[in-house]
Formats: structure tokens, C-alpha cells, sequence
């Protein structure tokens, strides 16, 4: 009778098995290292929308303390309430349509004092540093040489000519 005789060697499905493995290891490292990409991409672009929305809220309420003074007294308003609804006539005027907050803190914004009571203007409060360099508008100052956000500053004092376009490029 012949006798059957085994081999000393694995079978085959073993090595194969470690193979997978080695293979699913080095998929999650790469998928790893993509995910990390597009997250930086993420982080970057909503960055990007938070500094438009910077400067669009900031012109706004540029634009709002600019009516609250020429329609008045002359006086700056003591908060973003006051350009909210502004009963200084016995006629509520609302110059703001809401108190925006800052959009790179989610905070309230900091107040840049007037001469006398009150604010001529707001800046952000986030120490991070501007994706945008150039291309601003010659009613921003200083915004292309700023370190932070918080050296964006939206100010209004008599004689200043603004825009009427009030859109970021």
C-alpha cells in the first residue's frame, strides 16, 4: 500500500495570508497620509471663508458706524446695539442689521476707541496670521503689512471717503 506522505512545507494559503495583511497595513498608512492632505485643504479653505466674511462684516459695521455719526449728533455709538437700533430721534433707525460677531474668534469683536464716548471701529481679536497679502482696497490701510488678523482694523472718522462697493475682491 502506498503510503501518502505530507510536506514539511505550509501550505500555500499561509503565506499568503501575511502577505494581506502587509498589504492592508500599508493601504491604511497611505490612505492615512491622504486624509491628512484633504484635511489641511479643508482647514485652509474654511480659513479663507472665515477671512472674506472677516472683512465683509468688518466694512459692514465700518459702514454702519460711518451712518450712525453723519446722521446724529456726530457722536460714535457705545456698542453694536446702538447701530442695531438707534433711538437717539424718538424714531428707531437701524444702521446694522444684526451684532455680527468675529468670525476667526466666534467672540465679540474689540472695540477701537473714539476721541471722547464710544467706538469709530472694531478688529478681530484672533492672532493668526492673514492668508490674504495684497489686493485690498484703498480704504483697508495697512491690512497687506498686517502680522494678525487682529491688525485688520475697520475704522471710520470724519472726512474718510469709503467705497460704495461694499463686496471683498
Amino acid at each position: 500500500m502506498a503510503r501518502l506522505t505530507r510536506s514539511c512545507s505550509p501550505p500555500r494559503r499561509r503565506r499568503a495570508s501575511g502577505f494581506t495583511l502587509v498589504w492592508c497595513l500599508a493601504m491604511v498608512a497611505v490612505m492615512g497620509v491622504y486624509l491628512m492632505k484633504v484635511g489641511d485643504a479643508w482647514q485652509m479653505r474654511a480659513q479663507r471663508e472665515r477671512e472674506v466674511e472677516l472683512r465683509q462684516r468688518g466694512t459692514e459695521i465700518r459702514e454702519a458706524i460711518r451712518r450712525y455719526v453723519e446722521n446724529g449728533s456726530g457722536r460714535y455709538p457705545e456698542t453694536l446695539a446702538d447701530l442695531v437700533e438707534d433711538n437717539r430721534t424718538g424714531q428707531v433707525r437701524r444702521w446694522l442689521r444684526k451684532p455680527w460677531d468675529d468670525p476667526m474668534t466666534g467672540a465679540d469683536w474689540q472695540y477701537l476707541p473714539a476721541p471722547g464716548d464710544g467706538f469709530m471701529g472694531v478688529h478681530s481679536g484672533s492672532a493668526r496670521r492673514p492668508l490674504r497679502q495684497d489686493g485690498f482696497y484703498a480704504d483697508e490701510p495697512g491690512f497687506a503689512e498686517a502680522e494678525s488678523y487682529a491688525d485688520w482694523r475697520f475704522a471710520y472718522w470724519p472726512g474718510q471717503t469709503l467705497r460704495d462697493d461694499l463686496t471683498p475682491p
